[in-house]
């Protein structure tokens, strides 16, 4: 079977998606030497070396190129190219295939449907026009939990015979790694809290800064706040917040975090806090775990399913209970220790080569061989 991947997000993208589609590329360029695929991309690459490439390059300077990419070269390189199955890990088509070639969508998350305020408004509109025929004509939906799963089919009840929860996995770097000199790179001091993703409104920063600023309301301590990420939109606001917070001083922002220095910044970090308002799957959750750090997280959406019983978890709208949580595992070193090794054990069960060998099971049971 000839099976291509769109693969942008792998050149265009440092977040989740990139994640994704970088790691299922590697796991199933590592284990699946019976099918044939071709990875399309705006730039050349040549790190899966079995995979053909068909770079189609954007051209900033003809408007809504993008967008010619998709519903133009994107169909007429992949006939050309005599595939069998395209994949979209962007959960944004493909478009304009023959019915012979079957098309799988990925899907990540339905915020953008299911909770419109944390996206702009070309996205809402993007989505409500075209994801309902996106997923009609998909021959398989892939998700990235169960609860995202369950998303989807309750939004687009007829999926549910054809949607398969696939969940993640993570980078063999994400283990425990203490090089001090890593924190001296970035200005980190040897007690800190830590928080890893894209500053944005979903990830409900305000009530971790909240909660830190309650805690040393009541305690005097040396405890600093590390926001590790890049900053989103519409957090303009927060940096406000963040300025004139009792606790500025406390509060290091070092932004983009090299992928190789991420393990240490967890490793070292006394708690990893993961506040947000709704996860498709919540990669820094498991990649905390994996470093063997005590993890605080919400209690919402997939969260609860990558965390299990190693995490701890709190009402995402209640900074007090989240200080409290800081406050029980700050004092309680052998709960730490405890959280650390359940950490490390619920970790394990997570790969991108289990990940991969599904992905390519659900692929292959769609052969027309």
């Amino acid at each position: 079977m000839k099976i291509a991947f769109l693969a942008d997000a792998v050149d265009l993208q440092y977040a989740g998606i990139h994640v994704y589609t970088r790691e299922i590329l590697k796991a199933i360029h590592k284990t699946d030497r019976k099918n044939e695929y071709v990875i399309v991309r705006p730039k050349a690459g040549g790190e899966f070396p079995r995979f053909q490439e068909i770079v189609i390059p954007i051209n900033p300077k003809v408007p809504m190129h993008e967008r010619w990419r998709q519903f133009l070269h994107f169909p007429l390189q992949l006939r050309k190219a005599g595939v069998d199955i395209v994949v979209e890990p962007c959960h944004f088509g493909p478009f304009n295939l023959p019915a012979r070639i079957k098309r799988v969508t990925i899907i990540h998350d339905l915020t953008p449907l299911l909770m419109p305020e944390f996206h702009i408004r070309n996205s809402q509109i993007a989505h409500k026009v075209f994801l309902p025929r996106i997923l009609r004509r998909a021959a398989h939906v892939i998700t990235n939990s169960e609860y995202t799963r369950q998303d989807v089919i309750q939004t687009f009840p007829f999926t549910k015979e054809k949607s398969t929860a696939i969940l993640l996995g993570k980078d063999k770097i994400f283990q425990p790694d203490a090089r001090p000199e890593v924190l001296q790179k970035y200005g980190i001091g040897s007690n800190y809290i830590l928080f890893t993703g894209t500053l944005e409104p979903r990830k409900n920063l305000p009530t971790l800064l909240k909660a830190f600023e309650q805690f040393h309301a009541k305690h005097d301590s040396d405890l600093h706040l590390v926001l590790v990420g890049k900053k989103g939109w519409r957090i303009e606001s927060f940096i406000q917040q963040l300025e004139t917070s009792p606790v500025k001083n406390k509060i290091i922002l070092p932004g983009y975090v090299a992928q190789e220095h991420l393990p240490v910044l967890y490793s070292l970090a006394r708690i990893f806090v993961y506040p947000s308002l709704y996860e498709g799957f919540g990669l820094p959750v498991l990649e905390a775990m994996a470093c063997g750090t005590p993890v605080l997280t919400s209690r919402v959406s997939s969260l609860p399913e990558v965390g299990g019983d190693a995490a701890l978890y709190f009402p995402p709208d209640s900074a007090e209970k989240l200080c409290n949580l800081l406050e029980k595992l700050d004092a309680d070193e052998q709960l730490r220790i405890q959280m650390g090794k359940a950490g490390l054990e619920r970790a394990a069960r997570f790969s991108w080569e289990k990940a991969g060998r599904e992905t390519v099971a659900v692929l292959e049971s769609l052969s027309p061989y």
